[in-house]
């Protein structure tokens, strides 16, 4: 299975950060965002990528290369400056990179730090028959405290008793973008069409997960992965 890490975002909420390096490599812990993700899916024996960028795209590509030093193969879809596709737009004109049109494949946002494994996905528990996706869902935090998507006996609903917070972790068959157009648009519709139609499944992450969205959480982030190796 092929594994494609969102990149493309503006990051307009790090500013000034971002003004002069993509987001994914604002440094953590000692290394850029996306590197952090990378290691983990090459820990879990995802060896083939897929990385799309938009704003300052050419540093992601100058700086990650080929993957070879990470132990990966990184192809990439570039979606030109001032040009993101948001997430439903962006896998999808990815996906003659990710997929035969028959195989499913993780996607993951590069703006997240988290640890779940990511080989829970990869040995088995990836779709069952019928079904268009499996999300990855963690307790919400103090910024999403509605949380998106509800959860229950292994099975994602738009609502329900108990809502959890989507992680941006999913593995996705092919067939969740039928009918879609080149453009830009969101995956959130798309899932909630299969919810609907009950084809979701999802899985509860009850680890460590921060979405590093402001300057203030990557901040958090970069204490906490310092305090740990000190």
């Amino acid at each position: 299975m092929k594994a494609m890490i969102l990149a493309a975002g503006r990051g307009n909420r790090m500013r000034p950060l971002t003004d002069r390096t993509p987001k994914p490599l604002l440094p953590a812990g000692g290394r850029p965002l996306i590197e952090h993700q990378i290691l983990k899916l090459e820990a879990a024996g995802f060896r083939e990528l897929v990385i799309n960028h938009a704003h300052l795209g050419e540093q992601i590509e100058a700086h990650l290369g080929d993957g070879a030093r990470y132990g990966v193969s990184i192809a990439y879809s570039a979606e030109g400056q001032g040009q993101a596709l948001e997430t439903g737009g962006g896998i999808f004109k990815a996906l003659p990179l990710l997929t035969d049109g028959r195989r499913p494949f993780l996607v993951t946002n590069g703006d997240i730090w988290c640890d779940f494994d990511y080989a829970r996905l990869a040995n088995g528990q990836t779709l069952a028959d019928g079904d268009l996706a499996t999300v990855v869902l963690v307790d919400n935090p103090g910024h999403n405290t509605t949380g998106d998507f509800a959860l229950a006996h292994g099975r994602v609903a738009r609502e329900g008793l108990h809502k959890h917070t989507f992680a941006g972790i999913g593995v996705y068959h092919p067939d969740l973008f039928a009918g879609c157009e080149p453009a830009a648009f969101p995956l959130a519709p798309l899932l909630l069409r299969a919810m609907d139609a009950g084809r979701v499944a999802g899985l509860h992450h009850v680890g460590r997960w921060l979405d590093v969205g402001t300057p203030e959480r990557l901040a958090a982030l970069d204490r906490m992965l310092c305090e740990a190796t000190a």
